[in-house]
């Protein structure tokens, strides 16, 4: 589903069941604005306005929580945020993709075309998430 071109900003939040806040709105149009994850970091410096850490941490939290955002880990045991593309719920990401972490401007994207294929684990195990994570060189460095 390619939710930035379905819906406003405030259309999503409230298909999420969301209160609509400035500090929402303007998180999740960062998301609906760039094409790799962003970090923490990233909301803060991008957002343009000095919304407290903790809102950004909250913000986010609610949103992976609610299914309107996926986390990434990173190698450096960080984590990446991106914009759910497929029908992620309350509790449930479908997000099963690979990511893509380019080792020249260190962009982390989703690779939403390329599946990953099914694992079958030993009698016993039960996956709970699959994370595969693929560095190199992006197209725009290449």
């Amino acid at each position: 589903m390619a939710i930035a071109k379905q819906y406003t900003v405030n259309e999503l939040l409230r298909r999420f069941q969301l209160n609509v806040t400035d500090s929402r709105k303007k998180i999740l149009q960062l998301f609906l604005n760039q094409q790799e994850a962003l970090a923490h970091a990233d909301i803060e410096k991008k957002a343009g306005e000095k919304f407290d850490r903790v809102t950004v941490y909250r913000t986010l939290q609610t949103f992976v929580e609610k299914g309107l955002i996926h986390s990434i880990p990173t190698a450096d045991n960080s984590i990446l945020y991106a914009l759910c593309k497929d029908d992620c719920t309350e509790g449930h990401h479908q997000d099963h993709h690979i990511h893509f972490v380019c080792e020249q401007c260190e962009k982390t994207a989703c690779l939403d075309q390329v599946n990953i294929p099914e694992i079958k684990l030993p009698l016993g195990f039960k996956k709970e998430k699959i994370d595969v994570v693929i560095s190199g060189i992006c197209k725009a460095c290449s």
